[in-house]
């Protein structure tokens, strides 16, 4: 995640459901920016539009959304999505959740509305916990995960290495009041 606090979103920025036909190419180039520039992903190559062809097919076989703010141009500023957290039957209320901010538009409060949707879109799914998973050197969105109610439940120190150190990742964790009616199987 790479958004700090809101300063600047404008009135035609919108909210959107985000699709491979029309996405993928800029969530693309936003995650090749983000594994090239910086530790909010612990990976070393820039990926491919068939890695984005496999990611959009995970999302859609999991009911998971991918939700984008365009501005008035329907150019893609910011996504987030969230997915499976452990492949266990006894984690399915709960998610990894991630975004992205486009490096020309970070700092106007575009990674704040993108989170807000997401947890949101976790309610609707009945989900219960989202879980961050943050370089813990990123302070603006330990930030941002803190002012939403996020908690951090734990620290794996150096668990990553990129750019020539060693990194350490920290969880955050924010409970919601769902599922109503949780059930084992």
């Amino acid at each position: 995640m790479t958004d700090t606090a809101p300063t600047d979103t404008t009135e035609t920025d919108t909210l959107v459901d985000c699709s491979f036909e029309r996405h993928a190419p800029a969530i693309l180039a936003i995650l090749n920016d983000a594994i090239v520039h910086t530790t909010a992903l612990y990976d070393y190559q820039p990926r491919s539009m068939a890695n984005m062809v496999t990611w959009f097919d995970v999302k859609r076989q999991g009911g998971f959304p991918v939700i984008g703010i365009e501005d008035a141009a329907g150019t893609l500023l910011a996504f987030g999505s969230y997915g499976t957290f452990r492949a266990f039957p006894a984690f399915k209320y709960t998610v990894e959740h991630s975004v992205y901010v486009h490096p020309d538009h970070r700092g106007r409060g575009l990674g704040l509305r993108v989170m807000l949707a997401l947890i949101e879109a976790a309610r609707r799914a009945e989900r219960h916990a989202l879980i961050g998973a943050i370089d813990a050197s990123n302070a603006g969105s330990i930030a941002l995960h803190e002012r939403l109610g996020f908690r951090l439940v734990g620290t794996l120190p150096q668990v990553g290495f990129k750019f020539g150190r060693w990194l350490d990742l920290a969880l955050y964790q924010l409970t919601l009041d769902t599922p109503t009616q949780p059930v084992d199987g």
